[in-house]
């Protein structure tokens, strides 16, 4: 596929070099905004109207020219206004205007005087403060111009996100579709939970993590489940998930070892590159193309599988739904206790992120075999120790990389 495979290669390397090769394949849609959270926009989206449409009042109060006020003499009430019903009376001189948050301010309106800088004697109102211009008013378009880009393509639609659009009066927004991806998985061993396990066989759980982290891409799942070493069957599920999917996750059959029909069929029908990974855990990975469909193949264990998934999979299949991919979030704490660490290898343990009496800390979570998925489930943040760092004494810093939506 392009990329050097000797050796191990650095992760940056690796996810680099998949994504030069992917771009989005996802056509798009027109869709009723409540029926597009989740999915991912197609095109900018640019305001309508001006945010808010019209200056009005922040604050409730009275709305004052400054020339009235003049030697601190009362004002007296010429009317009110609420928001949605604007004043529409005659506003004399050395009157002032009870108003309320969001209502428009009346022609004429230097400033609004919230009402406890006031004292009301009937309607006399005087005023304790002495206001500057455009105090308490909000201004046409202050948040929002019109025309103005407010969203990018790319964009995945959340909860922060749809009441914006609603905002604008936006009723139907262009989306991609989503990305359709197949999974199964590899193993003789492997039996579906719910079936009792004869001796030597294990519970498939790798494919329920991988399609949890898929619903909340909001991606659609094209579940094979457990295909067995059998060339035909395998055979049979990659030409289905080429058909029907644009990309395909397996879970096992790629490490050293395993069975060579997987490597052969699959260069057979496509190209993949099989890569030994300087990351731990997770080293086994294997990335390419059927006629059709890319192709993720993620290590047997449980831990890998989640941990390449989420550091090399979700980007790219981001890049695939045409979604925008920010790297996640990565602060510093101190070791409050010591970590093992050989060089070699770029490491992603299991912690517990708590906030101390001096800052962050993180602590282990325990074993940090790749089998041991309790150590993750029990985690709330990636400890990423580089390639060339050894053991971590406590009290040291060390960098965080706190679980975003895929493992929350």
């Amino acid at each position: 596929m392009g990329l050097d495979t000797s050796g191990l290669l650095p992760l940056s390397d690796a996810l680099q070099g998949m994504l030069a090769q992917l771009d989005g394949c996802c056509d798009s849609e027109q869709l009723p905004l409540p029926e597009a959270l989740g999915r991912v926009l197609a095109m900018d989206i640019a305001s309508p109207l001006s945010v808010p449409p019209f200056d009005n009042s922040a604050m409730d109060g009275y709305a004052v020219r400054l020339a009235d006020l003049v030697g601190g003499a009362p004002l007296i009430m010429a009317g009110k206004a609420f928001a949605g019903q604007p004043y529409q009376g005659e506003w004399p001189a050395g009157h002032c205007v009870r108003i309320m948050t969001g209502a428009p301010v009346p022609a004429g309106t230097d400033a609004v005087v919230m009402q406890e800088e006031t004292q009301a004697d009937g309607d006399r109102i005087t005023f304790l403060t002495t206001p500057v211009p455009g105090q308490n008013i909000r201004r046409r378009g202050e948040d929002i111009r019109e025309g103005a880009s407010v969203l990018a393509a790319g964009t995945r639609l959340t909860a922060r996100e749809m009441p914006l659009l609603a905002s604008l009066g936006i009723a139907s927004v262009p989306v991609r579709r989503p990305l359709k991806v197949a999974i199964f998985s590899t193993g003789d061993e492997l039996k579906p939970i719910g079936t009792p396990l004869a001796h030597g066989d294990i519970y498939d759980s790798n494919r329920y993590g991988v399609r949890a982290m898929l619903d909340r891409m909001g991606c659609d799942c094209l579940d094979l489940g457990i295909i067995p070493d059998d060339p035909a069957q395998l055979r049979a599920a990659f030409l289905k998930a080429d058909r029907e999917a644009d990309a395909l996750i397996t879970t096992g059959g790629v490490s050293v070892g395993e069975a060579d029909f997987t490597k052969q069929l699959l260069e057979e029908l496509g190209e993949i590159g099989f890569w030994k990974l300087a990351i731990k855990p997770g080293k086994p990975f294997a990335f390419g193309r059927l006629p059709h469909a890319w192709f993720f193949g993620l290590p047997g264990n449980p831990v890998s599988a989640m941990v390449t998934f989420d550091q090399l999979v979700q980007p790219a299949l981001a890049k695939l739904a045409g979604q925008r991919f920010e790297r996640p979030l990565q602060l510093q704490a101190i070791a409050a206790e010591p970590l093992k660490k050989a060089p070699g290898r770029l490491d992603f343990q299991r912690g517990i992120l708590t906030q101390g009496p001096n800052g962050l800390e993180v602590r282990s979570t325990g074993s940090q075999d790749s089998a041991v998925f309790s150590s993750l489930s029990r985690a709330n943040c990636y400890i990423v120790l580089e390639r060339e760092q050894g053991r971590v004494a406590a009290g040291e810093t060390v960098t965080v990389e706190p679980f975003g939506g895929l493992l929350l």
